[in-house]
């Protein structure tokens, strides 16, 4: 009892003092309180300062530090996250790189004749047709194994058109009827400018097996695009029918392709090639691809010290309808990348000699967040198909494998195969070749997403190539060093090579300067604070003890702050909704009472029965008056002393 009278006035105290710091009840006033007790100078002078124009030119002040700070704050962010580059030069003994080696033609012509049988009559037909063309019959026989036995009828289904005019319509080559053109027409060649007459236009027509209605017209404003464009489809067609082991035969051999070898001076050979087959080069012989282990390298610059070789080229068993032009192709590369010689590769010709000098460059970029790319391509959603390392190129190309798979149930025929496909096939799969070029349109498009999946390699080896040419065997030298090829191939005196089936090719370091490229990070995380620490002081005179005293005020304060008012406000909702439902209740309760309709089962006291309905046409009860007689005293004697009688007079 003693320490109720101590209580009551520091309740009284708490009501009367305003309350500050953390525990003030409004923003305005948790506001003040910081500026009056914050370490920046400028919230401080808002407060303090007299006179509105002074406190408004401290506002504008604070304000336009607080936007410089934020300003810098994300300049350095962003450069948080930018990278250096820098080149690095060094001499010393190099690694050779994989050379490979393919013939520009991929099979013996005159191997191949049997399988290209009706393929290479229809193509004749079609140059006799359209241009008047004409050779004498072909005397190759078919051979018994007839591997485009459907042929005649491939042939049929997607021949080849001569447009006559723009109204659609086209005159066929097997049957040379005309018909009308049905479907989308898609131009191939890139520039499809027809000045002159329109029967120049050469293309062929696809359409899907399963809806003859959906076709799809190719045109080409070059006959010669035309027809090659035609006969690589029905080549891939038979060449997909063909087991590996045949055409691995019907191609060229280490000792067809190669005449003579020379690496750092010395005499090599075909056990320093590893051949691979490509699909649409036949076999391709790669010089020093280390699968033995053992990967040469050169400690001198300049052409006497790189790779030297002489390829025989055979041109005159060149296939006339595949290929237009003569001479081998090669490609310098990483021994752990797979070589593309159809993408990237460079052409060397024939009776020349050609030499390429190398400038080696290793890059390595800065993975995320840094940029986009991958370090071993392990987080790219797409199979390696090719068993090399990763690249751009091999996951764009394991991409629409996979999408020709899903989409067209088999394979393209010029990228290897994914697990349980197989290469596709008119016999097998008829509508092949109209989902290959509709799929082929979307990925040209970007609509596949292929682009958007596969990134570019984060490491990677790159060979700078100077390419130069000159006429090679000289006039003076041909006879003697043909004759002496001649008899370095096996062949008689009397039939020497001609210089046109020979090509000479010279690959080496025109210098051993390695030029390495790296990313660095331009900032580290300790010069990012720093520099955060320098512009807080610069523009507000802050430390990180500031900028924890406004995080817990501006954040954690003025939340709390905001929570519980909003928790006051709810409390007081509902209380108030509990007290109208009370009320409500209450009134529910005395409307059910004075309802002469309620009828109770007990007996009627004398409340209820005051409540119940008076009879009609009968007067209200009333109370009946006071008999005021009875108010009225009574003596108890009858007669009145004498003595009271004498007081009464007076």
């Amino acid at each position: 009892a003693a320490t109720a009278p101590g209580k009551k006035i520091t309740a009284r105290l708490k009501r009367t003092l305003p309350v500050r710091g953390p525990q003030a009840p409004t923003l305005s006033e948790l506001m003040r309180w910081y500026c009056l007790n914050t370490n920046t100078h400028g919230c401080r002078r808002i407060v303090v300062s007299r006179g509105r124009l002074r406190r408004l030119l401290w506002i504008v002040l604070t304000l336009s530090a607080v936007g410089l700070i934020l300003w810098q704050c994300a300049e350095l962010l962003m450069n948080y996250y930018s990278a250096s580059v820098s080149v690095t030069v060094q001499f010393q003994k190099l690694p050779f790189p994989a050379v490979t080696i393919c013939n520009i033609n991929p099979y013996k012509y005159s191997a191949m004749k049997e399988y290209l049988y009706e393929l290479d009559k229809e193509t004749k037909k079609a140059l006799e047709t359209f241009y008047g063309f004409s050779e004498g019959k072909s005397k190759v026989r078919r051979s018994v194994d007839d591997w485009n036995s459907t042929g005649s009828d491939f042939f049929e289904q997607i021949p080849l058109l001569k447009v006559e005019d723009f109204s659609r319509t086209a005159t066929e080559l097997h049957s040379g009827q005309k018909r009308k053109i049905e479907g989308s027409v898609f131009h191939k060649d890139s520039s499809i400018v027809n000045s002159g007459d329109s029967n120049d236009i050469i293309g062929f027509q696809l359409c899907d097996a399963n809806n003859s209605s959906e076709c799809a017209l190719y045109t080409f404003s070059s006959g010669v695009n035309a027809i090659q464009e035609w006969y690589k489809l029905h080549y891939m067609n038979i060449m997909a029918q063909i087991p590996l082991e045949i055409k691995e035969k019907l191609s060229y051999s280490a000792e067809d392709l190669l005449l003579t070898c020379f690496f750092d001076g010395l005499s090599c050979d075909k056990r320093h090639f590893t051949r691979f087959h490509h699909p649409l080069h036949g076999n391709c012989y790669t010089f020093n691809s280390g699968e033995s282990g053992t990967i040469l390298s050169t400690s001198t610059g300049g052409s006497e010290y790189g790779l030297q070789v002489v390829l025989y080229i055979d041109e005159a068993d060149y296939n006339p309808f595949l290929v237009t032009s003569t001479g081998a192709k090669i490609m310098v590369h990483d021994q752990n990348e797979y070589p593309f010689i159809e993408d990237i590769g460079t052409e060397i010709e024939t009776a020349a000699a050609t030499s390429i000098g190398m400038h080696f460059t290793q890059s390595r970029k800065l993975s995320k967040p840094y940029s986009d790319c991958t370090e071993t391509g392990a987080d790219i959603p797409v199979e390696n198909l090719y068993n090399k390392s990763y690249s751009l190129q091999i996951c764009l190309h394991s991409c629409f494998q996979k999408a020709m798979v899903d989409s067209c149930g088999c394979a393209q025929y010029a990228q290897p195969l994914p697990a349980g496909a197989e290469y596709c096939n008119y016999k097998k799969n008829p509508n092949w070749m109209y989902c290959y070029y509709r799929l082929h349109e979307k990925f040209v498009k970007e609509q596949l997403g292929c682009q958007q999946i596969c990134k570019d390699a984060c490491s990677f080896k790159e060979w700078a190539l100077t390419t130069s040419i000159a006429q090679w065997p000289s006039v003076v030298s041909e006879d003697w060093m043909l004759r002496v090829l001649s008899w370095d191939k096996g062949q008689k005196l009397n039939k020497k090579l001609n210089k046109t089936d020979l090509a000479n090719l010279m690959v080496f370091y025109k210098d051993l300067n390695e030029r390495f490229i790296s990313e660095n990070p331009a900032n580290t995380l300790v010069i990012l604070l720093s520099n955060f620490g320098g512009q807080l002081g610069l523009w507000m005179s802050c430390s990180v003890v500031c900028v924890i005293e406004i995080v817990e005020v501006f954040f954690i304060d003025s939340l709390s702050i905001v929570l519980r008012r909003q928790w006051q406000r709810a409390k007081k909702w509902w209380s108030g909704r509990q007290q109208g439902r009370a009320a409500q209740a209450s009134d529910v309760e005395r409307q059910g009472h004075e309802n002469p309709a309620c009828i109770d089962e007990d007996l009627p006291t004398f409340t209820t029965a005051l409540r119940l309905p008076l009879p009609q046409d009968s007067p209200l009860p009333r109370t009946p008056p006071p008999n005021y007689s009875t108010l009225r005293l009574e003596t108890a004697f009858t007669e009145q002393l004498p003595d009271t009688l004498e007081l009464g007079q007076h």
